[in-house]
């Protein structure tokens, strides 16, 4: 004898538009002094990339933990990195970093 039992799946609904996932993800990326502060770094330094260690020497912070704010930034697609061992170079992503500026520039200058 077969049982049938009937199960009930709750379907998630998209409540947020995708502007606003992104408004949020740019903001949680900056959402810490080292992280603004590099961003910073970097905007001033657009001419050229610059390396973690030049970045290491301005901020007083391990290393380690400077590794994990650029990895976080570099998630939210604001900078890219170039791998040339052992060094990172890391720049603005200028896509990511024009969208965010878009976004956020038309978030906070709503009436």
């Amino acid at each position: 004898m077969e049982i049938k039992e009937k199960v009930k799946v709750k379907v998630k609904v998209k409540v947020y538009t995708d502007k606003q996932e992104k408004i949020a993800r740019y903001s949680k990326a900056l959402g810490h002094p080292v992280r603004v502060f590099i961003m910073d770094f970097l905007v001033k330094n657009t001419d050229k990339c610059c390396y973690s260690g030049d970045m290491a020497e301005e901020l007083p912070i391990a290393r380690s933990t400077l590794s994990q704010h650029l990895k976080e930034l570099k998630e939210a697609g604001l900078i890219q990195g170039e791998i040339n061992p052992p060094y990172i170079k890391y720049c603005i992503n200028r896509t990511g970093w024009s969208e965010a500026k878009e976004l956020l520039g038309t978030f906070f200058n709503r009436k």
